[in-house]
């Protein structure tokens, strides 16, 4: 019943709170992410426990970002636990030395290009050089695929660019900011829905507060999976 493409945020305070809403959805859901928000309230241990005792996939939001032999020995610690997807900054250097920390295992590197949260005047905040966030992002997505990224992590606004890039066949391309039609935008900023960022490209999208703070988390995942599956997402990369 459930359609990994679509990966549940646990961003919820503590173990006990995601393990409930593992729960509530049951099959509904088979890949979730646990971000750095979940670090401190036991987030390891509820991605074992997804992992080893359920069957689910995880996905590891910690968006690493130091010093190559630091990002390293960090990405190999993580490694040891089995995971699917864990995530850094997609500068170059991060993404080669996080290749190394995991290397021999089975988990896939994803590159943060530009938080979907920002847009131009935060980049102008920070000191990012000119340039269009569009383009901007490409330029990212490309340097980290060829600094061995498995996947980039870009807004739905950018994927069917990305995934025409030359460098992208075979990569995969995970999405947040997608929201179903009418839910509240929150600190998203680059947003589309379900459908369109399939249709776009992309492989996996995460959806957290239209789940977790629906009436029904369980009807509200299985929404989006019909919405996956409609004519309107077609996607040209599947």
């Amino acid at each position: 019943m459930s359609d990994d493409r679509l990966i549940v945020a646990l961003d919820v305070p503590n173990v006990l709170a995601g393990m409930d809403l593992a729960t509530k959805l049951g099959d509904a859901a088979s890949f979730y992410k646990i971000g750095l928000g979940m670090l401190t309230g036991g987030g390891l241990a509820l991605a074992n426990e997804l992992k080893s005792e359920h069957g689910k996939k995880i996905f590891l939001d910690m968006k690493f970002f130091d010093i190559g032999a630091t990002v390293e020995a960090a990405v190999r610690g993580v490694a040891q636990f089995d995971l699917d997807l864990l995530t850094v900054h997609g500068d170059p250097h991060v993404v080669r030395a996080a290749r190394e920390g995991a290397a021999g295992s089975n988990m896939k590197i994803l590159a943060v290009t530009i938080l979907t949260s920002l847009d131009r005047d935060d980049l102008d905040g920070s000191l990012i050089k000119a340039g269009s966030i569009t383009d901007l992002v490409q330029e990212r997505a490309g340097r980290a695929f060829d600094a061995g990224a498995d996947g980039v992590i870009a807004s739905p606004q950018e994927a069917a660019l990305i995934r025409a890039l030359p460098e992208a066949a075979g990569k995969l391309i995970v999405t947040p900011g997608v929201r179903p039609v009418g839910a509240d935008l929150g600190d998203q900023k680059r947003v589309a829905t379900p459908a369109q960022a399939i249709a776009d490209g992309v492989d996996h999208i995460v959806v957290g507060r239209p789940i977790w703070k629906a009436a029904d988390p369980r009807a509200a995942a299985l929404a989006i999976t019909a919405e996956m599956a409609s004519p309107q997402a077609k996607s040209p990369n599947k």
